[in-house]
């Protein structure tokens, strides 16, 4: 009996030697936080948002680039295409040089980027962004890039015909770097309408209301051109461009998902449905207002329900889709129709209009049909955070007011340094030839 007590003994002090050894370890392990996933490439979604990429791209050059130069007069065409195509060559080395660390570097204060990464310094082939896990940074710099170079480029619709292109390229550079970084950044990079929580998808106010409250400004500052009748040049190019832009936006509203993901399927759709309804919401507005439906009408429809739904493409179903598309198709048609020649500014190719107002609409209705069923950030008036509808009113007004007014202060430098019109005589000969020394048709 004393034996079978003693190896008890023995058994129970091997135990308590044992917990002893392995408890420490075991409370440490317990209280230790979990250690996050480390971030991975994903091929899926970087093969995707390379699709993406391209697609944005494509809208620049040469979508937006034929939509323009399709609408501007003859002697005119050339040099609004080349508006687009040199704010495109200058974005995309400006862009890394430091537009994208003021954008999406470290917050500073809410308002801009820190300046960690410029000449995207400490950026390797391995590296991922915080936002954008699961492909290479350099893609998402890419991506980033196609929407600064068309945010620019869209404000020119409202200047070609008269503007310098001298003052063009100055222009560019200087709205790039004081305009669009801080914007990009309160809404995505962090800033304060981040934190606000404002919600843009993939550019309702960074890209839109913004471009167009400074094509607004712009042309006001210009004036009006002497021959003030829109002659397009060519409405084959013009629907084509319209084509090109659609088909682009895919990647601009899908691929603001950054992931090969349900999501991105939401947003693809809801993009379609939203241009469908905008242009075909014109069309009949126009064909009652004016008694003929124009080719002219039917594609600027469907740009504007695609710049409508823009910021809303992520986070709406598919029936606030199409209440935005009809909202899209209807109220840019009045903007344009009946404001404009009621206000008597000069915007050439209703860069404000369609842009401007229908930027604000959509990111206007975000507030109020965004679906958490859709996308859990997003939840909107209707779904029980009438919240949301100020939040959206706020971003687009420090939009509005901040973009406005240093438009009007970079166009007063600028008329200073170099001057921001073309001469009559240039103006009456035509910008293709005064600016260029060419002429896009040779007939």
């Amino acid at each position: 009996m004393k034996m079978i007590g003693s190896k008890k003994n023995i058994v129970l002090a091997l135990v308590f030697i044992v917990a002893a050894l392995f408890a420490p370890a075991i409370i440490t392990a317990e209280e230790a936080p979990a250690v996050a996933p480390a971030l991975k490439i994903d091929t899926g979604d970087t093969a995707w948002m390379i699709v993406a990429t391209a697609l944005v791209m494509l809208m620049s050059i040469p979508g937006l680039a034929l939509f323009y130069g399709g609408l501007a007069k003859r002697k005119d065409s050339l040099n609004t295409m080349a508006m687009t195509f040199v704010t495109f060559c200058m974005v995309s080395v400006l862009w890394v040089v430091y537009g994208y660390t003021f954008s999406f570097g470290t917050d500073l204060r809410g308002i801009i980027g820190g300046a960690e990464k410029l000449l995207l310094k400490g950026v390797g082939v391995n590296s991922i962004s915080d936002l954008a896990k699961t492909i290479p940074e350099y893609l998402f710099i890419m991506y980033q890039l196609t929407f600064a170079a068309i945010t620019v480029a869209l404000a020119s619709g409202a200047y070609i015909e008269r503007m310098k292109f001298s003052a063009w390229v100055l222009f560019s550079i200087l709205w790039m770097t004081v305009v669009y970084l801080p914007v990009a950044h309160w809404v995505w990079g962090g800033g304060f309408l981040a934190k606000l929580g404002a919600l843009d998808f993939a550019g309702g106010t960074v890209v839109h209301v913004n471009a167009g409250i400074a094509a607004l400004v712009g042309a006001l500052v210009l004036g009006k051109r002497k021959e003030k009748a829109i002659l397009p040049s060519n409405l084959t190019l013009v629907i084509t461009g319209a084509g090109l832009l659609w088909f682009g936006w895919f990647g601009f509203n899908a691929g603001s998902a950054l992931a090969a993901n349900g999501l991105a399927g939401a947003a693809f759709i809801n993009t379609n449905t939203a241009a469908a309804v905008a242009a075909l919401s014109w069309m009949f507005i126009e064909w009652l207002h004016s008694g003929k439906p124009t080719v002219l009408g039917l594609a600027s429809g469907a740009v504007g329900g695609l710049v409508a739904i823009t910021p809303a493409a992520g986070f709406v179903n598919i029936s606030g889709a199409m209440i935005i598309g009809i909202a899209a198709g209807i109220i840019p048609f009045y903007a344009v129709a009946k404001l404009k020649p009621m206000l008597g500014y000069d915007d050439t190719l209703d860069a404000f209009g369609i842009h401007g107002i229908g930027g604000t609409i959509g990111a206007l209705l975000t507030g109020v049909f965004a679906d958490p069923s859709v996308n859990e950030l997003g939840k909107g008036l209707l779904y029980g955070n009438p919240g949301q509808l100020w939040t959206q009113f706020i971003a687009v007004a420090a939009t509005l007011v901040y973009s406005g007014v240093m438009t009007f202060v970079l166009f007063m430098i600028i008329k200073a340094v170099v001057g921001i019109r073309v001469d009559v005589e240039q103006e009456v000969t035509g910008l293709d030839e005064s600016q260029h020394g060419e002429k896009a048709y040779n007939l």
